[in-house]
């Protein structure tokens, strides 16, 4: 019972700072891949907290790949590596605890949404996508 407890304010506890990261503040750019991709070009961007090694991961860049080939790559994809140490910082910035991750930047810079930590449907990513002004 006490476990669960446990597990269940830590998942409240992550979706209530999401939520809060998700008011419209600016999107840190923790790593020159991120300085680079958030807010370039007028796209959108998800930044995609991932171990490239994992199978969820693997699943989620697949959504991604082909999200991005349907939707003719009119967003960007920023990655941000667990096995890399200079993404580390980015980890901490975002408050992400668990893999895969995403976080939808708009075009401005600002960040739009936080998703729940796990795989996202095509049709969830797409939803949010169309839903930026």
């Amino acid at each position: 019972m006490r476990k669960s407890l446990v597990a269940i304010l830590s998942v409240v506890s992550l979706m209530v700072a999401g939520l809060a990261f998700a008011n419209g503040s600016p999107a840190p750019v923790s790593t020159p891949e991120l300085k680079q991709v958030i807010g370039s070009n007028g796209k959108a961007t998800l930044v995609f907290f991932q171990n490239p090694y994992g199978r969820p991961c693997k699943m989620q860049k697949e959504v991604l790949d082909k999200l991005q080939s349907d939707r003719k790559g009119n967003f960007n994809i920023a990655p941000v590596n667990a096995m890399k140490q200079e993404d580390q910082k980015a980890f901490y910035d975002y408050g992400v605890r668990s893999l895969p991750s995403l976080v939808l930047v708009d075009k401005s810079g600002k960040i739009a949404r936080v998703f729940a930590p796990g795989i996202q449907s095509i049709e969830t990513l797409t939803s949010a996508l169309d839903g930026l002004k």
